[in-house]
């Protein structure tokens, strides 16, 4: 069991809000001291992209809480709020630490993600005075200012959105430090299993050479 405090409770509480699609926003999903001992013992990732849990050496505070965010409880208020069968949806959790130059493009997340569960762990500082690294939720495909909610990637900040053809995304371009957890939840079709054997690649490749 991790010793980090989920607020479970605030996630329950939070209606579900409707535009530009329907999401659950969670500020201090892990309360402020949490957060800093969370930051504090987060592995190094010296390149951008996506990591595996399973490629990065993990403190045992960092590895109890990922193995209690990818638990049933999440899965099971997460289907509640929105009405959906998530009983034998397979999860993928991928670790971010840094923000390229590429990133942050407008996109929606493939069919093969049901649920998107982005997990803030940033503290909040000059880094998002300038918005630049600010996730937005778009109105459309074609603007990153047509935007009806921004999220501050940080202090232990919650997102929660089910996938859908509007379900538009991205931030302005920002490079640096940007510490974020993406957990999915999986259609269980032949697009998912090749997302999740894609995913369990990676992990493996990413070891070696052992990367943080």
């Amino acid at each position: 069991m991790s010793n980090i405090s989920l607020d479970y409770d605030a996630l329950t509480q939070t209606p579900v809000a409707e535009k530009p699609f329907p999401h659950v926003v969670v500020p201090h999903f892990i309360s402020n001291d949490d957060l800093k001992a969370v930051v504090a013992d987060l592995p190094e990732m010296k390149s951008g992209g996506s990591f595996p849990p399973e490629a990065l050496k993990l403190t045992p505070r960092v590895a109890a809480m990922i193995e209690e965010l990818q638990g049933p409880r999440l899965k099971a208020l997460i289907a509640e709020k929105f009405g959906l069968d998530l009983a034998d949806a397979p999860t993928m959790l991928t670790m971010r630490g840094r923000t390229r130059e590429k990133d942050g493009r407008i996109h929606r997340d493939s069919d093969a993600k049901l649920v998107t569960i982005l997990l803030y762990l940033n503290p909040r500082g000059e880094d998002w005075v300038s918005r630049d690294g600010c996730l937005r939720l778009l109105n459309g495909p074609d603007d990153v200012e047509d935007y009806d909610v921004e999220v501050t990637p940080a202090e232990g900040t919650l997102l929660v959105f089910p996938n859908g053809p509007t379900t538009w995304h991205g931030h302005r371009q920002f490079v640096g430090t940007r510490y974020a957890i993406q957990l999915n939840y999986m259609a269980t079709g032949q697009k998912a299993r090749y997302e999740l054997r894609r995913h369990r690649l990676s992990a493996l490749i990413k070891r070696l050479p052992f990367v943080g």
